[in-house]
C-alpha cells in the first residue's frame, strides 16, 4: 500500500544547485584553471615584440595594398589580429574581427595556412572579407611578431606603437576596449 502523504516531488537535496553542493572543490577547480592560465601565459606570449610595431608592406589575397605604418600613422589604432585555417579556436573568433574590422583597421593575417586560392574558399565559406586578409604561408610575419601560438593579437596605436598583445582567444568585448584605449 501507497503512503498518500509520499510525493513525487525531489527532495530538498536534489534542488540545491552546482555550486552550492560542492562550493569548495568547484571554488578549488576554478581556483586551479586560473593558476594554470596564468603559469601558460608567458609561454604562449612567447618573445613578442615590444615597442615600434615592424614596417609592414602587404597585400591581401585579393590583391589589395596594406601599408601597416600607414594605418597605424592616421591616429587611430589597428588590429593585426594572427590566426590559421586549422585553428578552431581562431574559427570562433572569425565573426567577431569582422566586426570589429567595422569600426577599426584590422589586417587579418592567416599564418601557415593554405595558398591564397584556398584562403579565398576558406573567406566565403566564412564570411569573411578577403581584403583584410594576408596569407602569411611560410609564418614569416608570425615570426616577425615573435607569436608562437594562434590566435594572437597585437594592438598597434596611432603612433606606431605596439600597446596590447593578446595570445589565445579573446572577446570582441577585450579587443574593443583595448583598441579604444589604444586611441588615447
Amino acid at each position: 500500500m501507497t503512503n498518500s502523504n509520499q510525493s513525487n516531488a525531489p527532495s530538498d537535496e536534489s534542488k540545491t544547485g552546482f555550486w552550492q553542493k560542492n562550493w569548495v572543490k568547484n571554488s578549488l577547480t576554478v581556483a586551479v584553471f586560473i593558476v594554470l592560465y596564468l603559469a601558460m601565459r608567458p609561454f604562449m606570449q612567447g618573445d613578442v615584440i615590444e615597442g615600434k610595431a615592424p614596417i609592414m608592406q602587404l597585400t591581401s589575397i585579393n590583391g589589395e595594398p596594406i601599408d601597416l605604418q600607414q594605418l597605424s600613422m592616421q591616429g587611430q589604432p589597428v588590429l593585426v589580429h594572427f590566426w590559421a585555417t586549422w585553428c578552431p579556436i581562431c574559427s570562433v573568433a572569425h565573426d567577431d574581427i569582422e566586426s570589429i574590422a567595422e569600426d577599426y583597421a584590422v589586417i587579418n593575417i592567416a599564418s601557415q595556412s593554405a595558398d591564397d586560392e584556398q584562403l579565398m574558399a576558406y573567406a566565403a565559406e566564412n564570411n569573411m572579407n578577403p581584403a583584410l586578409i594576408v596569407n602569411d604561408l611560410d609564418g614569416q610575419w608570425m615570426s616577425t611578431f615573435g607569436a608562437k601560438a594562434v590566435p594572437a593579437d597585437f594592438i598597434i596605436d596611432g603612433q606606431g606603437n605596439i600597446r596590447f598583445v593578446e595570445v589565445g582567444f579573446t572577446t570582441e568585448i577585450g579587443l574593443r576596449l583595448r583598441l579604444w584605449l589604444a586611441g588615447f
